[in-house]
């Protein structure tokens, strides 16, 4: 068979290329069009593996209704002649549970777990990369802000053999009293690291607004007094930590240390920027899968 005839024969249907939109842009899935590409010959067999999902659903404390909804779907025959017969309206979620229910003897459902196995991981290590690229972030702003407001604080009279009690002041206003020795004692974190590389990025965000803060105050408020810039730093400290109680936010000291940001560094370096499948694992579906990477 030449390039050409070859060309004309068409492609089995993939997962992707299956899914409709509502009528408000939700994507959707017809029971009856997921049967055949998951092997099923007959739709009272293909049933009790829906009949499983719908179970499964509920054990995992989503509501079916939301994810399964009953539908009619009208069967074309010949000379013209339809017929109504029932289908389902399913969710992606509803999907990937008919496969975990289905039988694992077919090739296709052996190959469709592991598609929605491939595509969980997929978005396991995007929601993951987000995260690290927000805190990774945050933290270089923090840098940039503690510069900044060492800065201030030079103007507004501290002396350099000072900064580290001045800086002390602003997180005894933030922590409750407690300096940075006492807060990296108190969550385990080795006395030679940088307490903000252990920081998440809520607490970073405390942090970077209480210095902010406190430069905006020093200069507008015009202070040249060493002992009133440590005061401010303190009082600043102690508003934001005001602002999250009143909020019902977690104490800044009482939020635990996560992992060293140079071992976020190092894996948004060995993640991929562009997150795609291997070939060896675009099994099933390799029209769609390969559609996501183009």
């Amino acid at each position: 068979m030449d390039n050409y005839e070859h060309s004309l024969i068409p492609s089995p249907p993939s997962f992707e290329s299956l899914k409709r939109l509502n009528d408000h842009g939700v994507e959707y899935w017809s029971a009856r069009d997921l049967q055949p590409l998951l092997g099923y010959a007959k739709w009272q067999r293909f049933e009790n593996a829906l009949k499983k999902a719908i179970e499964s659903c509920k054990m995992s404390g989503n509501n079916p209704d939301h994810h399964f909804t009953g539908s009619g779907k009208q069967i074309e025959f010949g000379k013209g002649a339809t017929q109504m017969v029932e289908d389902y309206h399913l969710s992606r979620f509803a999907c990937y549970l008919i496969a975990q229910n289905a039988d694992p003897r077919k090739p296709e459902i052996a190959q469709a777990q592991k598609y929605f196995a491939i595509q969980t991981r997929r978005q396991e290590i995007s929601d993951q990369m987000a995260a690290d690229l927000e805190r990774l972030e945050i933290r270089q702003q923090t840098t940039v802000e503690f510069k900044a407001l060492s800065g201030a604080a030079r103007e507004a009279g501290v002396q350099d053999k000072m900064f580290g009690i001045f800086h002390d002041a602003g997180y005894k206003g933030l922590y409750g009293g407690l300096g940075v020795d006492a807060i990296k004692a108190r969550k385990g974190i080795p006395p030679k690291e940088n307490l903000m590389d252990r920081m998440d990025t809520t607490e970073l965000i405390a942090n970077q607004f209480r210095m902010s803060q406190t430069r905006e105050k020093l200069k507008r408020e015009n202070v040249r007094n060493q002992r009133d810039a440590m005061e401010t730093h303190e009082i600043v400290g102690k508003k934001v930590r005001s602002a999250i109680e009143e909020i019902g936010g977690t104490l800044p000291e009482n939020i635990p240390p996560v992992e060293h940001i140079k071992t976020v560094e190092k894996r948004l370096k060995k993640t991929k920027p562009k997150l795609f499948l291997e070939e060896k694992d675009a099994g099933l579906l390799p029209q769609s899968i390969q559609a996501q990477q183009d």
